[in-house]
């Protein structure tokens, strides 16, 4: 450069007879050449003075140039430069029509930037850039005066949704190839971030230790929990794991970006796979939870999830408890746990069993409301009358609603004295109003059982009392059976003759020879008082009155036989009518 500005010292100095024999155009194209190699360089110049516009520089040459003001600071802003400062200006051509020398201090900086950057691309070093616009595909990268290429793919290791907090900051970049012919640069941000995210990855896990504390950033968030940055290096923070308390999704306590102190739950040299947690820094809220929570006590707690099996009730922050759907309703029974209570509600509850080493507390929710059973039978004692509602007939009686919640049975055998069951059950329809008296309530199996035929005194009492085992009864009969003869007692008291006690000869075991509403005499062989009714039979009153007769007029040694004992007999009972 300074041999350049000697020789245009001596060439600004000719003859007054070279002029003459020469313009000044062939002078310079004498002294310089035709292609004087200036064009497309870059050259140190002065400013002489400072105009409007324009800076006007002397670089050593015949013209002084000049330079757009534009090109020193941006619209509106004041250039600081001033006369005397030395730049470096690109020569873009010697002459302009105005015979000035027309320089560019933007391209100098783009050229000088150009050479800095090929050095640190063949040196596979890092340059410092700005990104400062997006385009197609990408964005543009201010490398000191040369625009370079980012691709989005090299924004950063993971997709980047939001690129402006990167925008205008200074930052590395990794020259992937350069094309100064064509003036293409493309440049990396991500390169950069993995060797330094090795580099600091390397570093973290040499030291790496189970229960470290560690500061890291949210950088990921999943279904089952979220992805910590701990500085060149990223762990599982499990949904689990990251509070006490019940959490559906991490969204719920954590954010993309938030800060986080974690430890390191478990750390897998081989596979590199680091588990973080953040309740493990906060105290265990089921230390001493047996203490606080003893069965029997009522709390009051907040609905935080419905399952099918139940619904999961939090005491207080972390510490949740079950509450069975057994344990939900005396009476609603088989019944989703989301039509009896709802999520967020807040219910009282009762602490039924604690279970501290597997982390489980068992509630109900019924146990903090009266028994309806216990209540119906303190305010209904055996034998009182109720009034209720038939709510459902079935094939072995009637359920009657004895208030909002419970119902009574009414057995079809105790509906009538007189008519059986099923035909008893005809005079009775759904929706009608019966009054039926108490006769057991059984709080633990939650029954209570019904009578409506004992409202009215039993027709069948007085025999009942009076009939014992043993005694002859006069009986008719009712219905023949394949099996025997259906009788009754006095018209009110059923009894039942098998067919092998329905003669003492064999040969008249036939049910068929007797007729419905015909009168029998038979010996009752038991009494069953619930069930009122009778077992009876001829043959054995048959076989008692041949040992009568024996007994009164024969022996075994009188020599008489037994059709002249019994003819005896007759005759003496005949006469004695």
């Amino acid at each position: 450069m300074q041999d350049l500005q000697l020789h245009m010292a001596s060439a600004a100095t000719p003859t007054t007879d070279h002029f003459r024999g020469e313009d000044f155009a062939t002078l310079l194209d004498e002294t310089l050449g035709r292609d004087t190699g200036f064009d497309g360089s870059v050259v140190r110049g002065r400013i002489v003075r400072l105009t409007d516009e324009f800076a006007i520089v002397d670089v050593g040459l015949k013209s002084e140039g000049r330079v757009s003001l534009r090109e020193f600071a941006p619209p509106g802003v004041t250039p600081d430069i001033k006369p005397g400062d030395v730049i470096e200006l690109y020569v873009e051509r010697y002459e302009d029509r105005d015979g000035s020398i027309v320089l560019s201090r933007e391209k100098a900086r783009r050229e000088e930037a150009w050479t800095n950057l090929e050095k640190a691309f063949e040196a596979n070093q890092r340059v410092n850039g700005t990104i400062y616009g997006r385009v197609k595909g990408g964005f543009t990268v201010d490398l000191g005066g040369a625009m370079a290429f980012l691709p989005g793919s090299q924004v950063d290791i993971r997709p980047v949704r939001d690129v402006s907090p990167l925008m205008g900051v200074p930052q590395p970049f990794q020259i992937l190839k350069m094309d100064r012919a064509r003036g293409n640069i493309v440049v990396s941000r991500r390169a950069v971030l993995e060797e330094t995210r090795a580099e600091q990855r390397s570093e973290l896990i040499q030291g790496l230790t189970e229960g470290m504390i560690l500061d890291g950033v949210v950088k990921n968030i999943t279904d089952y929990g979220a992805f910590v940055d701990l500085g060149g290096v990223d762990g599982l923070l499990h949904v689990t794991d990251i509070a006490w308390k019940r959490i559906n999704h991490p969204s719920e306590a954590l954010q993309i970006g938030q800060p986080v102190r974690v430890q390191v739950i478990r750390f897998n040299s081989d596979t590199q796979r680091i588990s973080l947690g953040m309740k493990q820094l906060e105290a265990d809220p089921w230390e001493n939870v047996a203490l606080k929570y003893p069965p029997g006590a009522r709390y009051t707690g907040r609905v935080t999830n419905i399952t099918d099996y139940g619904a999961f009730v939090e005491l207080e922050p972390g510490v949740e408890g079950l509450v069975h759907v057994s344990e939900m309703s005396w009476t609603k029974k088989n019944v989703h746990p989301g039509k009896i209570v709802a999520t967020s509600q807040e219910v009282d509850v009762m602490v039924l069993d604690v279970d501290s080493a597997k982390r489980r507390i068992s509630l109900g929710l019924k146990q903090v409301q009266r028994n309806p059973w216990e209540q119906f039978a303190e305010e209904h004692k055996v034998g009182s009358t109720v009034e209720g509602e038939i709510r459902n007939i079935t094939e072995f009686g009637l359920f009657v609603g004895l208030s909002a919640d419970i119902d009574g049975m009414v057995h079809m055998s105790d509906l009538s004295w007189d008519e059986a069951g099923e035909e008893a059950m005809k005079n009775y329809e759904k929706g009608q109003v019966v009054k039926a008296k108490v006769l057991d309530v059984d709080v633990e199996k939650e029954r209570i059982s019904l009578g409506i035929k004992q409202l009215q005194e039993d027709p069948a009492a007085d025999v009942l009392t009076s009939v014992q085992k043993g005694a002859i009864v006069t009986c008719t009969v009712t219905a023949v059976q394949t099996n025997g003869i259906e009788v009754k007692v006095d018209d009110v008291l059923t009894g039942f003759i098998r067919r092998a006690e329905l003669a003492r000869d064999k040969a008249e075991q036939r049910p068929e020879r007797f007729a419905i509403g015909e009168r029998v005499d038979a010996k009752v062989v038991s009494v069953d008082r619930a069930a009122r009714k009778l077992a009876l039979t001829i043959k054995g009153r048959e076989v008692e009155e041949d040992k009568q007769a024996i007994n009164e007029y024969g022996s075994s040694d009188s020599g008489a036989s037994l059709g002249d004992i019994l003819g005896a007999a007759i005759r003496r009972r005949n006469t004695d009518a």
